[in-house]
Order: structure tokens, then C-alpha cells, then sequence
């Protein structure tokens, strides 16, 4: 079991760090991933996308989100950001998959699924940030859809879930899917490398040109190794999952064994992953590290959650993911 704390004081008590936390609503959910497969339409797995209206099947790193999108499903008006994971599936006893819908978090209810986003400069209120933000054409990627086993899975070292016992629920993380019912949903959680080389935007496995410290972890202050030697803003997704409509026990795997699935195939949970384009406009998130902005951010435009829900785009890849399915999308097996 992984315990962070960090995660609990900033949702419960925002004034011991500096942090921006906001909603993104769903941009789409298709099988598209402009960063593994650039340029095919239909990638081996589905996505479910937030951010800015640029998303598109190549994502060009010479036209910025930022320069081509009019709307964001995010609360910053300024961030065109793309964020994206796995979808998370219910298979049935009968081998049908169903789609496990997202809720919103607290303080976001209205938001229309989608996800939390965190950008933490500093882990104390009482230091200037000296984080330097992603730049344009900046992108990552982090975990590993291949990985099945434990050992693999704590490469990445803060990719994990929370079996919410209720809402605020922010202790007791895992790195596997959880084993019970979760009373309020499962929230997967996604923390990035807070280390850069300073020099790359990308690198050919999208992970290479960042690192996470080279002991401890972000939350703990640990050093960034010499050759990723620039600290970047801890990134971070919160994703419920509304588990809860399969809460029954009778519904699940006779052998006990539960019954969730990424859309990539995996019934662990150890291949849990995110992918990241960086869009925000101008020096915004610079900014907005900058000023330490605990929550609210002064500097920054918003708009209302209504607002960015919105921003919507429609499949490129059309096929049904809402019904009971035979198969996932893409004929992903399960391993």
C-alpha cells in the first residue's frame, strides 16, 4: 500500500502548498494517440481526451494548441493543453464489456466527467517556486501499457489508485486495481516526472527527456538527478471512475477476482499511464508558477465549468463505446 500525503493536504488544507488544481471536461473519447501513433487514425486502444479543441490524429509539434485551438474544456481559459488516458471497462461474467462512466471531484460536480489537474511548483508556501513550466511543443508520456507485474509497475513509482470510501477519500493508494467494491468510485492517479534535461521537448519514447528525482520523490523535496538537472512543475491527474453501478458482488468473477479492465487490456492495473502535450497560452503557466498560486490563480483567465463543457469534439474514429460489448475497442484481448 502507498500512502501520500501530499495528495491529502492539498486537497484538504491548499494553504501549506502552492498549487493550481482544476477540472477539465471531456474533450472525446475515441481511439486516437497522436503521440504513440501519430498520424493513424484508430490506435490500438481507446482514450478518453481533455483540453483544447486542437487535438487532432497527428498533433504536429510545429502547430502549438495553443496557436490553433478556440476553446478548452479546462477552467484556465488559457491552458490548450491535451491530457489523456485509458478507459476503464467492466467485463461482465459473460465476457461483455461495458464503459465505466467518470464523475466529477470535489468541488467539481457539474463538471462533465473529465479529469482533476494538478500543476505543483513548490511543496511549501513559505519558498518562491523555482520551477521552470513546460515549454512550447513540450510533450510526455509516463507508465507503460505492456506492464502486468508489480515490479514493473514500481518503475514509475507514483501511478497508482485510491478506492474512494467516500468522496474525499485520499489515503490507502495502490499500485494494482483495487480488490473490493469502493463504495464512491475508484480514482486512478497519474503523477509525472518533475525533472527535465532542459534541452529536449520530447525524446522517441516520449519518457527519455524527463526523470523523476533521483531519490525520494517531489513531494519530499529529493534532488533531480545531473542529467535531467531542471526542476519542471509536478503534473498530476485525478480520475474517478464511477465504479459504483458494479459495486455487486454477484457481478463479479466467481474466483473473487475483480472485475475492471483498461481498454488496453490489462486486468491488473499495473499498465496505468497518462500522455501530455503541453498547450497553455504564452508565458500563462510560467506565471502562474511563479506567483505560487494556491488553488485560485489571479493571473490567469478562467471560465466556468458550463463553459468548457462546451468544447466538445466529434469522433474521428466512430464506432460504438457505449452499449455492451463484445470485445474492447479495437479488439484489445485481455492479459
Amino acid at each position: 500500500m502507498l500512502v501520500t500525503p501530499y495528495a491529502t493536504l492539498a486537497l484538504f488544507a491548499p494553504s501549506v502548498y502552492a498549487l493550481l488544481r482544476f477540472s477539465c471536461s471531456q474533450l472525446v473519447v475515441e481511439r486516437l494517440d497522436p503521440l504513440v501513433n501519430p498520424g493513424q487514425t484508430g490506435s490500438p486502444h481507446l482514450h478518453q481526451i481533455i483540453g483544447g479543441n486542437a487535438f487532432n490524429v497527428s498533433m504536429d509539434p510545429n502547430a502549438a494548441p495553443s496557436d490553433t485551438a478556440t476553446c478548452t474544456t479546462c477552467t484556465f481559459a488559457e491552458d490548450f493543453s491535451n491530457y489523456w488516458t485509458a478507459v476503464m471497462f467492466f467485463k461482465a461474467k459473460n465476457g461483455t464489456f461495458k464503459r465505466v462512466p467518470i464523475k466529477g471531484n470535489v468541488g467539481f460536480e457539474a463538471s462533465s466527467g473529465g479529469m482533476t489537474v494538478y500543476y505543483t511548483p513548490t511543496i511549501s508556501n513559505t519558498a518562491k517556486a523555482s520551477v521552470t513550466a513546460f515549454k512550447k511543443g513540450f510533450r510526455m508520456i509516463i507508465g507503460n501499457p505492456t506492464y502486468r507485474t508489480e515490479a514493473q509497475a514500481k518503475q514509475f513509482r507514483q501511478l497508482t489508485y485510491t478506492c474512494l470510501q467516500n468522496a474525499n477519500t485520499r489515503t490507502g493508494e495502490t499500485l494494482a486495481f483495487p480488490t473490493k467494491p469502493c463504495p464512491a468510485g475508484i480514482m486512478a492517479n497519474v503523477r509525472f516526472p518533475t525533472c527535465w534535461d532542459g534541452v529536449n521537448l520530447d525524446s522517441p519514447d516520449h519518457m527519455s527527456h524527463v526523470a523523476y528525482p533521483s531519490s525520494g520523490t517531489f513531494e519530499t523535496n529529493g534532488p533531480c538527478p545531473s542529467t535531467h538537472p531542471v526542476k519542471v512543475p509536478q503534473l498530476f491527474y485525478e480520475v474517478i471512475w464511477d465504479t459504483t453501478k458494479f459495486n455487486d458482488k454477484s457481478l463479479w468473477p466467481t474466483d473473487g477476482s475483480q472485475p475492471f479492465v483498461w481498454s488496453f487490456g490489462d486486468a491488473t492495473g499495473y499498465g496505468n499511464h497518462g500522455d501530455y502535450v503541453f498547450g497553455w497560452k504564452g508565458d500563462a503557466l510560467q506565471r502562474a508558477m511563479d506567483s505560487n498560486c494556491n488553488i485560485n490563480c489571479p493571473t490567469l483567465k478562467t471560465q466556468t465549468i458550463p463553459t468548457g463543457n462546451k468544447c466538445a469534439q466529434q469522433q474521428k474514429v466512430v464506432e460504438d463505446i457505449d452499449g455492451w460489448l463484445t470485445e474492447l475497442p479495437g479488439g484489445m484481448p485481455v492479459s
